[in-house]
């Protein structure tokens, strides 16, 4: 045990054939934000939050996210450019060189839990190369007890190495990074990346398996919360979205900011003890419980401090996906334990770049299956290399990169609890309006979240014929009126000011809708199918 501990158990590291090394278990945040300034991989922000830098790796690289094809797998994993396979041979001679690689060498042990639900708890070892990479592990993991660490038993493990760089040609990989989920021997093996996301989204991966396989209670990629009455929202959605933003309100308890599993016993729990928010133009006035959030225990990652430490949350020279990971009591209103019951409402959640999505819309059951098989969003000019307009993304269940099952399972799951639930499902836009990117303007924050409460206040109420207008493109119910918002914003035709030029840019939409829904087509009902856009041509 090294000498940096306070926790009195002592663990080896023998049996994941790690030798010889100088084990740090279980340290608390202050102590693993001391050493990573000590040793000089970070430095204390004005906030009293710990700002490191990751490296070559400021995401996930999805290309780089084997899963090994074995028994387990093999017939039931939806093979392909997501979910790609790992020869299980392969596996083991990388392990053993990403084992022999931590040998000798000081290393940071953490024991934590996923799922805020008991009965779906699973237990988790996380063995990381660096200090920074444990405080992650302890801010975004649920923290157990010291009593429920004296008789702990991982069930799966975290080997996190980014110091270890993989040879493609020997190794298997793709290139010197790798991200790689072992179902049989319960393994997520993580190298040559030092970007902390890999360390959580492993585990995710491995639950949006587990849950639907083995448990049948579904996974989802989506934040939530719940109102004084006990209603629970979900919020579904891809980075950027604001997933986090509109689930972190001061008038409702977070339950959870990104990974949540949805029961038969129709409860949501979540899979985290803490949230991983981007930083990117982050403000007090906009969103003042996350800003407040970065205080001393909070990770920044890849963000420039200017020379008094304070953070520069416009600048994006390192990347675009600046962070922060915080435990979720660094947010006042919560959910304890983060577990809510009686869903009422879901919102799916688009940065509809070419601002022709209704910022609000209602869909019916066939519809919400569509759209969360669909999973769409949109890259912005800027973002990417090449990319000069406004570039439809797709990705299934708002969360493909993390699902090995055919998106058309969580589909059904998602329908059959739609339905059983009675929720109403609702497509907001939080992108843009009057034009696409480049021409019309970002959506005002303030106008999505009154059109979120007007719904969660049942003012939006149900479906009748004269309270809702049927989109000529979408066929999707929007309002024609919400409180606290222009009835004109409500109509994305109007605010455009040119008829031809919407409908020429909304079609194009539904081109790309239904040319990535064709590899879903086959696996999906007839109801489903009838749930895209409408067929017209203008």
């Amino acid at each position: 045990m090294g000498s940096y501990s306070e926790f009195t158990k002592t663990i080896a590291l023998e049996q994941y054939g790690i030798k010889n090394a100088t084990i740090n278990y279980q340290l608390s945040p202050d102590e693993l934000h001391k050493i990573t300034i000590e040793k000089g991989l970070g430095v204390e922000a004005s906030s009293g939050a710990l700002a490191v830098n990751t490296g070559e790796f400021t995401g996930r690289s999805p290309k780089d996210r084997f899963i090994v094809k074995d028994d387990i797998t093999k017939d039931r994993v939806w093979w392909g450019n997501v979910n790609i396979p790992f020869d299980a041979d392969d596996f083991d001679k990388l392990y053993n060189k990403v084992v022999d690689y931590l040998s000798n060498k000081e290393v940071f042990v953490r024991d934590c839990f996923a799922c805020a639900d008991d009965d779906y708890k699973l237990n988790i070892r996380v063995i990381n190369e660096y200090p920074w990479s444990n405080q992650f592990a302890y801010n975004m993991f649920l923290r157990p007890t010291n009593k429920e660490l004296e008789n702990f038993k991982p069930e799966w493990t975290v080997v996190n190495a980014p110091g270890f760089m993989a040879i493609p040609d020997e190794d298997g990989t793709r290139q010197h990074n790798f991200a790689i989920l072992n179902f049989t021997k319960k393994i997520a093996l993580i190298g040559g990346t030092g970007y902390t996301g890999e360390i959580k989204k492993g585990i995710f991966s491995a639950l949006n398996f587990i849950l639907p396989v083995f448990k049948n209670t579904m996974p989802m990629h989506c934040s939530a919360n719940v109102g004084k009455d006990g209603d629970t929202a979900i919020f579904f959605g891809l980075s950027g979205t604001g997933k986090t933003t509109l689930s972190t309100d001061p008038n409702r308890s977070l339950i959870g900011d990104d990974e949540h599993g949805w029961t038969n016993e129709n409860t949501v729990f979540n899979f985290e003890g803490g949230c991983y928010a981007k930083v990117i133009n982050l403000s007090r006035d906009n969103e003042p419980e996350i800003y407040d959030a970065i205080k001393k225990g909070a990770i920044l990652e890849n963000v420039i401090l200017d020379k008094n430490g304070d953070v520069q949350f416009e600048d994006t020279s390192i990347t675009q996906n600046t962070r922060v990971s915080y435990p979720i009591e660094h947010i006042e209103n919560i959910r304890v334990p983060s577990i809510g019951k009686n869903p009422k409402n879901i919102f799916f959640l688009t940065a509809d770049a070419f601002g022709v999505l209704p910022p609000i819309s209602k869909l019916t059951p066939s519809q919400a299956a569509y759209h969360f098989i669909s999973g769409y969003t949109a890259k912005v000019a800027g973002t990417e290399a090449g990319v000069v307009e406004p570039v439809p993304s797709f990705s299934a269940c708002f969360g493909a990169p993390f699902m090995p099952l055919h998106p058309s399972k969580y589909a059904e799951m998602l329908s059959k609890k739609m339905l059983e639930a009675g929720v109403n499902v609702w497509l907001v836009n939080t992108g843009w309006t009057g034009g696409p990117y480049g021409v019309g303007t970002r959506m005002k924050l303030k106008y999505t979240r009154a059109m979120i409460n007007a719904v969660l206040n049942g003012e939006l109420g149900l479906y009748n014929y004269e309270d809702y207008h049927i989109h000529s493109v979408f066929g999707v119910a929007q309002p024609r009126s919400c409180p606290g918002v222009p009835t004109s914003v409500l109509s994305p035709r109007s605010t455009w000011n040119d008829d031809k030029a919407y409908y020429t840019t909304a079609f194009k939409l539904t081109n790309a809708f239904r040319e990535n829904f064709k590899k879903f087509e086959e696996h999906c009902t007839e109801e489903i199918r009838r749930g895209g856009p409408q067929r017209y041509a203008f």
